[in-house]
């Protein structure tokens, strides 16, 4: 016993004196060390993650047109009047506009929606698109739009397809 406590005794007296306590933390070696490593990982994950972003910007806009889309067909319907989804001026990344026919004044438009500008993204498409009262499209042609986003070196297509019944649909290849 008289061993044991001695020695307890003289651990008290080591950590008791001054300028001999050691600090917590990190060596400089160890925190290079780590940041390295992190550096590595983030290298190799930076071109997945633009390949993400450029997919997921391709899909937000596609998505957003598509109703837009949806939107005209239905206020055409519900209104019993043509419904217009139509380009702002310099096209369709620039933003639309959906119009109807006023009912009470056939020589006024109402302007139902208004999207913004859309950033990054390139988008093609017909002049405008016309759904009738039955909500059908206006025309022999289907209106197709091609949306395309450059995110560094990958580039994201999606296209917004529209039938001759006026229903559209998002795909990630090239519409029929």
């Amino acid at each position: 016993m008289k061993i044991k406590s001695e020695l307890i005794n003289c651990n008290l007296r080591r950590e008791a004196r001054p300028g001999r306590a050691r600090l917590g933390g990190f060596t400089v070696i160890e925190m290079l060390t780590v940041v390295s490593i992190f550096g590595i990982l983030a290298a190799t994950a930076a071109p997945s993650f633009s390949s993400l972003i450029a997919s997921k910007r391709a899909d937000s806009a596609a998505t957003d047109l598509y109703v837009a889309l949806v939107e005209s067909r239905s206020e055409a319907t519900k209104r019993n009047a043509s419904a217009t989804l139509a380009p702002k001026s310099g096209g369709w990344q620039y933003g639309w506009q959906m119009s109807v026919v006023d009912p009470n004044d056939s020589a006024n438009t109402l302007t139902l929606g208004d999207h913004p500008t859309t950033s990054n993204v390139t988008l093609t498409g017909p002049d405008n698109v016309v759904y009738q009262s039955s909500g059908r499209v206006q025309g022999n042609t289907s209106p197709v739009f091609l949306v395309s986003v450059t995110s560094g070196s990958n580039t994201e297509q999606r296209w917004v397809c529209v039938d001759l019944s006026g229903r559209p649909l998002v795909r990630s290849s090239a519409c029929p």
